[in-house]
């Protein structure tokens, strides 16, 4: 079975709204999840994962092979935690996101509750406990009340979307050592660069990032589009040719995992 059935499986709308609970319906994706991912390991991870704990830590073989792949995987549960939280609790908490605004949050949700149980699932085929769910503070120490206005609401879920695509890219060379597990990784990538697209659009702003501006966001988020005004691209200048703006706006640039984990980091206790 490859890796990719599992996002194929976790995208079909049916596979959440069937008659099963909401506890079955998470089961399945675990059960799934775990099944997907052991039998999609190549031979050579495979082989790693059958080496026992102890032999693991003195290898230096394993080492350089699975550091990187599971660190950036960890670094991708955080965050994938960090978005699931959010959103569950916006739309658990009553009169916070109006009644015409909640199928895309609700779809959206479902989106990141899959993502973290692909990650946790995955980790453990790799031989890696997954690191427990933080405690967040959605407000960041103060500095936001998203579950008590709508439209710090959006403004956080956009930081945090934005925050997401970036930071899978970041880590794209880290997890080409597996490239059934890359693959999926850009494909998520992709889910939240739609995501960021759709919230960034429900803000009024245009679905796009330019010259590091995510449009009418607070100071506060900075952090999160700190390079994106690069227009030099593999030597190519493209303001030159296309202006600054739309320059900017043809490539994403990537996130560090130190960026992206100082950036999340702020939202947890």
């Amino acid at each position: 079975m490859n890796i990719l059935r599992i996002l194929d499986k976790l995208s079909n709308d049916q596979f959440f709204t069937g008659e099963a609970s909401r506890l079955q319906t998470l089961s399945s994706i675990a059960d799934f999840g775990k099944k997907a991912a052991v039998a999609s390991v190549p031979l050579g991870l495979g082989v790693l994962m059958s080496v026992p704990a102890k032999a693991e830590t003195t290898s230096t073989f394993t080492n350089s092979l699975a550091t990187p792949l599971t660190d950036a995987l960890q670094l991708a549960l955080t965050l994938e935690y960090l978005e699931d939280e959010y959103y569950r609790t916006g739309l658990a908490k009553a009169g916070l996101i109006p009644t015409a605004d909640r199928t895309v949050f609700t779809q959206i949700s479902k989106h990141e509750t899959a993502h973290v149980s692909f990650l946790k699932s995955t980790l453990t085929a790799l031989g890696t406990a997954p690191t427990p769910k933080p405690t967040f503070d959605f407000t960041a120490g103060g500095a936001f009340d998203p579950l008590n206005d709508y439209q710090q609401f959006l403004t956080v879920a956009q930081a945090f979307e934005d925050t997401g695509v970036r930071a899978y890219k970041g880590q794209a060379g880290n997890v080409m050592s597996n490239k059934d597990v890359l693959t999926a990784a850009l494909q998520i990538h992709s889910v939240e660069a739609r995501h960021a697209s759709q919230v960034r659009r429900m803000r009024a702003n245009k679905g796009w990032i330019e010259l590091a501006n995510g449009g009418n966001m607070p100071a506060a988020t900075n952090a999160v589009y700190t390079g994106e005004d690069v227009t030099l691209q593999a030597g190519f200048n493209t303001a030159s040719t296309f202006g600054p703006e739309a320059g900017s706006a043809a490539y994403d640039e990537i996130l560090s995992g130190t960026d992206a984990a100082t950036i999340a980091g702020l939202f947890i206790v």
